[in-house]
């Protein structure tokens, strides 16, 4: 009777105990399952954090890639031509990213990225406060695409070298980088911040700009070539083209390799991403490089009997300008392939534009960068992996491809014409002989670029 009498008060006393335990029990349940999803999503946001700085870190150090690419420009060109107009070009060169640079800030990038109205952006000028207000990645993207704008710009230069006056250079580079080059690259890259453009909107393709930075650049340089004529003496009597060989090749290999360099920021760096991506695109950017530097020495030892030492630094940029459309698309063997084409075929452009349609082009810019930009820009249909020809995918996307080029020339080419022939009967394009003779380092700047090397002129 006693042991009954104490289990019932032992029952009662845990009775009592435990409904004083069981809810505190399940608060500690229910708190720690809210902690749970507390640390989940703390977890979520450190991560996306992360992700977030490297983004802008690995797409702030691709756009100091592509700026030290301007020094490659200026080795090239520089190397490519005389030396009495040296200290010339490398003012060109300084100033297509210093005008380029505000003309982009104040106007170009909202052509290009502002919410479109189907055929340029309307905001985004001069990245008002709104614009950025909590939104750091702006300020990374807007460098980033400065430095693709300048690249256009430069890329003129080199088919309009050694006879053009300072003066009407500055004013196209206004123009280029200010309203020809946001508009286009408008209609192919316009959803990368805003909406998207009407040839993306076909599904146009072009990863890092062989026809929206190369092709556009070197159709602006023919245009330019042609409305200069050529230099003095470069076409004998009987029109055969006469070669002006440049002053000095050490630095125009200089700049080929400061380039290529320069690339592993221009196309890995365009995924404004930081994940594996970027290995696999630089594999097929270098492949690509390779492929055509080999290409076009074997194309000159073929056609010329020696390997030539210049066409093999012009294939190995061929190459780049070429893979660039399609880097991320394209397999390795596939931008070998599209190195090898392009190195063969800038070895026949550069003889087209001399000696057939007689373009006077310093560098080989239209060549290398409209021609091979043009090329690289149709082997995405080709060889992409997901919708190129040669993968089954059929004839889609190649026409898209072949719409954008297309579009490209029409638009570069025809404003280009227009733009350079305003310049040359306003301001002028063309120095005067006695200054094309005596060197434009003398004549536009007042200066040597190799003290006591330059022909002066005295009447």
């Amino acid at each position: 009777m006693l042991t009954l009498k104490k289990s019932l008060i032992w029952l009662i006393v845990l009775t009592v105990v435990g409904s004083f335990s069981l809810p505190v029990f399940a608060q500690d349940a229910a708190a720690d399952s809210s902690q749970a999803v507390d640390y989940a999503a703390a977890i979520t946001k450190i991560s996306e954090d992360l992700q977030n700085n490297i983004n802008i870190v690995w797409t702030c150090v691709a756009a100091f890639l592509v700026f030290f690419m301007q020094a490659g420009f200026a080795m090239v060109e520089g190397g490519f031509t005389r030396a009495k107009n040296t200290v010339n070009i490398m003012m060109k060169n300084l100033m297509d990213f210093s005008i380029g640079s505000l003309v982009f800030f104040l106007f170009g990038f909202g052509l290009m990225f502002g919410a479109t109205n189907g055929l340029f952006g309307t905001t985004h000028f001069m990245m008002s406060v709104t614009d950025i207000a909590g939104k750091d990645w702006n300020w990374t993207f807007l460098i980033f695409q400065t430095v693709f704008a300048a690249t256009a710009a430069t890329i003129v230069s080199g088919a309009m070298a050694e006879r053009t006056k300072f003066i009407g250079y500055l004013i196209y580079s206004v123009f280029i980088c200010a309203i020809i080059y946001p508009i286009f690259g408008s209609w192919a890259w316009g959803s990368l911040l805003a909406g998207g453009g009407w040839l993306e909107n076909l599904g146009f393709v072009d990863f890092a700009g062989s026809t929206v930075v190369h092709s556009i650049g070197g159709w602006l340089a023919l245009a330019g070539a042609i409305v200069l004529g050529p230099r003095i003496g470069k076409y004998g009597p009987d029109g055969k083209a006469r070669a002006i060989p440049g002053h000095n090749i050490a630095l125009a290999a200089l700049g080929v390799f400061i380039l290529w360099f320069g690339w592993f920021g221009f196309n890995p760096g365009s995924t404004t991403f930081g994940d594996g991506d970027i290995g696999r695109i630089a594999v097929t950017t270098n492949l690509a490089a390779a492929a055509g530097a080999i290409a076009a020495m074997v194309t000159s030892w073929i056609t010329n009997k020696k390997p030539d030492g210049s066409m093999a630094l012009n294939g190995a940029l061929a190459g780049l300008v070429a893979i660039t459309a399609g880097c991320a698309a394209v397999s390795p063997m596939g931008s070998i392939y599209i190195g090898l084409i392009a190195g063969m075929l800038v070895v026949g452009s550069v003889y087209f534009f001399d000696s057939v349609v007689k373009v006077d082009d310093p560098v080989g810019a239209v060549s290398v960068h409209g021609v091979c930009g043009a090329f690289g820009t149709l082997a995405v249909g080709l060889f992409a992996v997901d919708g190129g020809l040669f993968y089954g995918g059929g004839f889609k996307l190649l026409g898209v491809q072949a719409v954008g080029i297309g579009t490209a020339f029409i638009w570069a080419f025809g404003i280009g014409m227009i733009l350079f022939n305003v310049i040359k009967h306003t301001v002028g394009l063309r120095v005067t002989e006695k200054e094309e003779i005596q060197g434009l380092d003398i004549g536009e700047h007042g200066m040597e670029a190799y003290s006591g090397f330059q022909i002066f002129i005295t009447q």
